[in-house]
């Protein structure tokens, strides 16, 4: 049974093959590949030995068996996808600029990805240790956002733990509703994973200091991880700063999916029972190992290859 759970989009992406081509000129595209947020989340936590499941759905085409296929070879749980005759595959267009920006086309509204509901009950899934949601799948669509708050009740119920990154994406933040749902899931977590401007947003402070100060305003939160790209990541408990993180030096190809790997190693190693130290090392190694390939989940993720690169040297 699943120990790390997820709910939400996924998606096939089609990505510009060099930086700075627009996506309003006509020009080559690279792909189909696996994506949506929650799809490489879960896709790096099996890949890294954690029983892992996810509640989605996808078309019956091409693009879904695409999607479906990777995440059964990685090791995920699957019978909570549907295979839904409703409409096609959700799709994500993508392209990047030198500065490290990425501009998104989302195909994903009233397709597949947003019409799971929240289950009936947890069977299959009770052994859960961590259910962890994306600002973005909240703001895929704001129907879909309530079923997975939904979902996120029964786990809580459950005793199951709440992790939230807030993951927003200007692009889908169309519905000024979109945000209560971002802030309800924020107010439930009990490791929230945000980054610097996400925390700032949300608490509505305006130094990193007080904006963790407030975070733990919610009394159920235990760990706040703050993610700052390129300089690492800071680890915060209720008794104030634990530890700071560095990132491993590696050639970036694609910086998509890096903070959602980053999640996936941290959160399995606190459900392995590791120490927080080597979380953040699983973490730092995953998200380094994610963008150092081609593809949104195409990294080479694995227990050997994390723990290669943490025998390396921070920078």
């Amino acid at each position: 049974m699943p120990e790390i759970m997820t709910m939400g989009e996924l998606l096939c992406e089609i990505m510009r093959p060099q930086e700075g081509m627009q996506l309003y000129e006509t020009g080559d595209f690279k792909g189909p590949f696996p994506s949506g947020a929650p799809g490489i989340f879960i896709s790096t936590a099996a890949r890294l030995g954690c029983p892992s499941g996810i509640i989605a759905g996808v078309g019956k085409d091409d693009f879904g068996k695409n999607i479906v296929d990777r995440l059964t070879k990685d090791g995920v749980d699957c019978r909570w996808i549907i295979r839904s005759g409703n409409g096609s595959t959700g799709v994500a267009f993508v392209t990047y600029y030198a500065g490290g920006e990425r501009k998104f086309i989302f195909h994903m509204e009233n397709t597949p990805a947003t019409e799971p509901k929240a289950p009936e009950s947890l069977a299959g899934m009770e052994d859960a240790k961590y259910f962890h949601i994306m600002g973005c799948s909240l703001m895929a669509s704001a129907a879909f956002g309530r079923e997975i708050l939904k979902t996120m009740y029964l786990f809580k119920k459950n005793g199951t733990k709440i992790s939230f990154d807030p993951n927003v994406r200007l692009e889908l933040l169309r519905d000024p509703k979109a945000f209560d749902l971002v802030q309800e899931a924020f107010c439930n977590c009990n490791l929230f994973m945000p980054g610097v401007q996400e925390l700032k947003m949300l608490t509505q402070k305006d130094t990193i200091e007080e904006a963790v100060e407030a975070a733990f305003g919610n009394q159920g939160l235990e760990t706040l991880v703050l993610k700052n790209g390129s300089k690492g990541s800071r680890v915060y408990t209720r008794k104030g700063l634990e530890l700071e993180m560095g990132v491993y030096p590696v050639e970036q190809l694609d910086a998509t999916g890096a903070g959602d790997s980053f999640d996936a190693a941290f959160i399995c190693g606190l459900a392995q029972e590791k120490g927080l130290e080597e979380a953040a090392r699983m973490g730092a190694a995953a998200g380094a190992l994610n963008a150092a390939a081609f593809g949104p989940m195409e990294g080479r993720i694995s227990p050997e290859t994390i723990n290669k690169m943490m025998r390396n040297n921070f920078k």
